[in-house]
Formats: structure tokens, C-alpha cells, sequence
């Protein structure tokens, strides 16, 4: 009787190649998920952008690279957004902040920027700098301007050197030409300039 308990335990027993490939399918499933996880993330979650050009700064600089969410809510008065290249006559993705919303009356006068009759806090801006419309040739708008229902009205921070909504190539944009809203800087350790090989760049 206890040579039939050995053998019995001996036939149970996993011998070290089972364990190696239960380990193997383990760290399959552990990679797979994660890849998965990943993928989902940067699908529908969040996407990357590179800065080309100087139309927002001080707030964003040339070269730096920024976390975009690929999912966005209406968008809000002060987010920083990403805009489609078909929304502009450019034909390049732009990344602006949003002024003024649907049913805003947006205003220039003696460089300040009013919205709904009131002067509204830029203090993302250098102090002492003034907005200022685009000349009549490049623009065929006239302020103060109410803002069309699905439309918003966007501007960059270096307001004497952006091509926004005071402009006739981009004018009032449309909701639906947003696609994201900029979360935060990032400094990915695999590039050191924006490449249209990874992300898209904005201007």
C-alpha cells in the first residue's frame, strides 16, 4: 500500500517543464493585456501632439510635446484645443485657446479682449500685451461678433503672430473640428522633435 501512495504522488507532481510553460502562458496573458490596456489608452483615450511654431506662447514653446485627450466634452472657454486641418486654410492641425463659446458676443477694443461685454482674465499672457483684430483684408469680421450656435471662437497666446478666429482661413470653427483638448506637457524619451512618424504636429 505505501509504494501505491509514492507512485501516486510521483504521477501528480509537475515536473519542472509544466511549470516553465505555465509560466510562459502567464507572462502571455500579463503582455497581452497590458498591450491591450495600451492600445485602448492611445485610441480612444489619449493621443500626443507636437508643437511647431510659435503662435502660443509663452504658454506652449516650439518643440514641446503635449498629452491631448482623444475624447472630448463641449468644449469650455480657456481649454487649449487641438484643431482639425481641414478647419483651416492651412491645411495643418492648430492648436489655439478657446475665447468664446455658442451665443458668446466676443469683442476687441483697445487691445482687450471682451466677452459678453466684459474684459476677460488672460493672465496666461504677458502683461502690457494687446489683441488686436486682423487688418480688413484678411478678414471680413466685425466686432463686437455673436458667436453661431455649434461654432467657437479661438485664438493663440502670441496673439501678433497666430492665425485663429479673427482670421478669415479659420474664422468661427465648428464643434465638431475639435479633436482634443491639451491635458498636459509630456517628455517622451524617444524623440527630442515632433515627427509625423509617431503623433501629429500642430501649429
Amino acid at each position: 500500500m505505501p509504494q501505491d501512495e509514492t507512485h501516486e504522488n510521483e504521477m501528480i507532481r509537475p515536473d519542472a517543464n509544466s511549470r516553465w510553460v505555465g509560466s510562459l502562458y502567464e507572462m502571455a496573458e500579463v503582455l497581452s493585456s497590458a498591450v491591450l490596456c495600451i492600445a485602448v489608452l492611445f485610441t480612444f483615450l489619449l493621443r500626443f501632439a507636437g508643437v511647431m511654431g510659435e503662435s502660443m506662447i509663452p504658454t506652449l514653446q516650439d518643440g514641446e510635446w503635449l498629452a491631448v485627450t482623444a475624447t472630448l466634452p463641449q468644449p469650455s472657454r480657456g481649454d487649449v484645443v487641438i484643431i482639425s486641418p481641414r478647419a483651416n486654410d492651412l491645411h495643418k492641425p492648430l492648436v489655439k485657446r478657446v475665447i468664446a463659446v455658442a451665443g458668446d458676443e466676443i469683442d476687441l477694443a483697445d487691445g482687450r479682449v471682451l466677452v459678453n461685454g466684459a474684459i476677460i482674465d488672460e493672465s496666461y499672457l504677458p502683461q502690457g500685451l494687446e489683441t488686436h483684430p486682423a487688418d480688413d483684408f484678411q478678414s471680413s469680421l466685425t466686432y463686437p461678433a455673436r458667436v453661431p450656435a455649434g461654432r467657437l471662437f479661438v485664438m493663440g497666446d502670441n496673439r501678433g503672430n497666430s492665425k485663429d478666429s479673427r482670421y478669415s482661413g479659420v474664422g468661427f470653427l465648428r464643434v465638431d473640428d475639435i479633436l482634443g483638448r491639451v491635458l498636459f506637457r509630456v517628455k517622451p524619451f524617444f524623440v527630442t522633435r515632433p515627427s509625423f512618424g509617431f503623433t501629429f504636429r500642430v501649429k
